[in-house]
């Protein structure tokens, strides 16, 4: 077998066929039109397969030219699964001489990260508690039933329907927590019935799509704060994030909005985006803020449910309040709070640390640049649905939550052993980095 050529192998040659490529040339084909991935060493075209893949084809894209190794085994809970429908896109292997890893990453910092997740899964800590999530839903429904028992016995005073807007606020924003958990392969061991409990919660218990939140949230896990990749930080030109694009858009006079007052209207857009949740149920699939400035983009999405068919207890407590606009009063408080709690919790993570163009690191360096923890504690871990350990979470997306405290020990010793910066602060801090 001799040295790929420009053209490359064709997709399900036999083994023998198959060729040696380098990295010199595998970093060429990363176009949208040509993409092809190395996982362990293994060369594989996916051009044709990403618009099937079923995380979507972004974020496969993200990862073209590249050793995709990492992200392969963080995202899929049965690789061995996976690998069959990979085997017909082999295309080839990396030449004898090539280092398994591209763009000169530290190769033993790789396969240490790679040792310590084989650990992981030795101390069993990808398997999942039934009783922490049979209970993480219970309370949630509970609080559903509360609310309703309190509008039948003591009506809709205004007193009634300010406690009602925060016990369902809280229930809607722990089941976001909770759709997050399934959304993530973490609780199941097979993915379909982790997929289909997420459509449950997301869809039944949320009203939103869970297509729409597979597709963009794995974009921001597989490059997480990364320009043109990560859709978290494309702020449609309502923000200037991160050192460089602020230099960026000051050379190019790209002034969209005041940007050197951002930290003011950053409690606007706020309020802008507390619309997103209550105005949710109207719009084919609005989940993006693009859907209310283009309508025409909307499509239907087979994921999504029918707002009839969220949680009875919820359209019970709503359908007490007889007059249109009380009921549309206290939808909107839901959003409105709702909205609050994620919009800080989701930001206090990732918005202070480093956001940037494409640097090509290495998982662990990549994900420890992009996220930070906070502090646990009952409450934080609570309040947050775990999110307070992103770092673990975004090095092993798979991992159930309750399991995030005992890998903890483990990755802060692989930093330190490399000098990467493990960074935990308090909620406060936390919060207040965000307008920092």
């Amino acid at each position: 077998m001799g040295k790929g050529g420009e053209k490359g192998a064709e997709p399900g040659e036999t083994e023998g066929q198959l060729r040696f490529y380098t990295w010199e040339e595998i970093q060429k084909h990363n176009l949208r039109t040509d993409k092809w991935l190395v996982i362990e060493r293994k060369v594989y075209n996916v051009t044709k397969w990403a618009n099937r893949h079923p995380g979507g084809q972004r974020v496969i894209s993200h990862c073209a030219g590249e050793d995709a190794t990492d992200a392969f085994q963080a995202f899929h809970i049965n690789p061995t699964l996976v690998r069959k429908f990979l085997k017909p896109l082999l295309i080839g292997e990396l030449a004898p001489g090539e280092p398994s890893h591209d763009r000169d990453k530290n190769s033993q910092l790789v396969e240490d990260f790679r040792t310590l997740r084989k650990t992981a899964e030795e101390m069993n800590l990808f398997r999942a508690s039934p009783l922490f999530f049979s209970l993480y839903l219970g309370h949630i429904i509970a609080m559903e039933v509360v609310a309703w028992l309190m509008v039948l016995y003591f009506g809709t005073g205004w007193i009634t329907t300010l406690i009602l807007a925060c016990i369902l606020t809280t229930a809607q924003a722990q089941a976001g927590w909770l759709q997050h958990d399934f959304g993530h392969l973490s609780v199941f061991k097979k993915s379909s019935w982790n997929h289909i409990i997420h459509k449950f919660v997301i869809g039944h218990l949320k009203g939103a799509s869970a297509n729409w939140w597979n597709h963009r949230h794995f974009q921001h896990h597989v490059k997480p704060n990364v320009f043109k990749k990560d859709p978290d930080v494309n702020m449609l030109h309502i923000f200037v994030l991160g050192d460089t694009q602020p230099v960026e858009y000051g050379k190019k006079k790209l002034k969209y909005l005041p940007y050197n007052h951002q930290h003011e209207y950053f409690f606007l857009s706020e309020i802008l985006l507390s619309f997103l949740i209550p105005f949710s149920h109207t719009l084919p699939n609005p989940n993006t803020f693009m859907h209310f400035f283009s309508p025409l983009k909307a499509r239907l999405d087979p994921s999504r449910v029918p707002q009839a068919t969220l949680f009875p207890a919820y359209w019970e407590v709503l359908s007490k309040y007889s007059v249109t606009v009380e009921k549309k009063n206290l939808k909107e408080k839901l959003g409105f709070l709702e909205s609050h709690w994620f919009v800080w919790v989701t930001q206090m993570n990732h918005i202070p640390m480093e956001i940037d163009s494409e640097k090509h690191r290495d998982w662990l360096s990549s994900q420890m640049a992009a996220t930070c923890n906070v502090e646990q504690s009952f409450f934080n871990d609570w309040f947050t649905g775990h999110l307070n350990f992103q770092i673990e979470h975004h090095l092993f997306p798979t991992m159930p939550r309750h399991n995030f405290w005992k890998v903890k020990p483990l990755v802060k010793s692989l930093c330190a052993k490399y000098g990467v910066q493990y960074e935990e602060k308090p909620l406060g801090k936390a919060f207040v980095d965000i307008v920092g």
